[in-house]
């Protein structure tokens, strides 16, 4: 057998005081670290002279769980779009909703519902109509743009055109004017 060069040195064998040592060192450099800690990170600016009066930024409504006036008999209401914004210039957004009921066939109607909150904790609210689901008429675009709503609608010309079948198209938009809604009719509104 050979024998190494080297001869045996003492630190390559661990014996107990090592690991305490070692386990010493680690709790030490965690406790530290415990505290000094760096401040807390925030994503909102200081407030400033500008921001001190400024509206609390809310959260748009969420239409679940919102109660629409809409009967649906034995089938639930289904939100099947919805656009944000803030259309009464208060710097709090409003959610429009699109709804109607879930029939398991044909074209059901649509109802177009504005929802507002007053603070985050508030349920969201119900606070005009645009469309009634009453009018027969299906909202294949939805958009909220310049503190308007602007959507365009389906409809039929008489009783006798199939529920399935639209066919007027007209594009509407309504603005926030006097505390009410208004309907005005775009240029280039059209009828298939």
């Amino acid at each position: 057998m050979q024998q190494t060069a080297v001869p045996e040195l003492a630190h390559t064998h661990t014996r107990p005081i090592h690991w305490l040592a070692t386990a010493t060192a680690v709790a030490g450099v965690v406790a530290l670290s415990s505290v000094l800690q760096p401040n807390s990170a925030t994503a909102a600016q200081a407030a400033g002279p500008e921001t001190k009066n400024a509206p609390v930024a809310l959260a748009p409504p969420d239409p679940a769980g919102v109660d629409f006036p809409l009967e649906c008999g034995p089938v639930k209401a289904v939100v099947v779009r919805k656009a944000t914004g803030d259309l009464d210039g208060d710097g709090r957004p409003e959610t429009v909703a699109v709804v109607h009921c879930d029939a398991p066939m044909g074209t059901p109607p649509d109802g177009v519902y504005v929802l507002t909150r007053n603070t985050a904790t508030a349920a969201p609210r119900v606070v005009a109509t645009l469309v009634d689901p009453k009018d027969s008429i299906t909202v294949s675009d939805l958009t909220v743009r310049d503190g308007a709503v602007h959507a365009d609608l389906l409809g039929y010309s008489s009783d006798a055109v199939p529920r399935c079948c639209p066919d007027v198209k007209d594009s509407a938009k309504w603005q926030w004017k006097n505390g009410a809604f208004v309907r005005s009719t775009p240029a280039g509104a059209h009828s298939v």
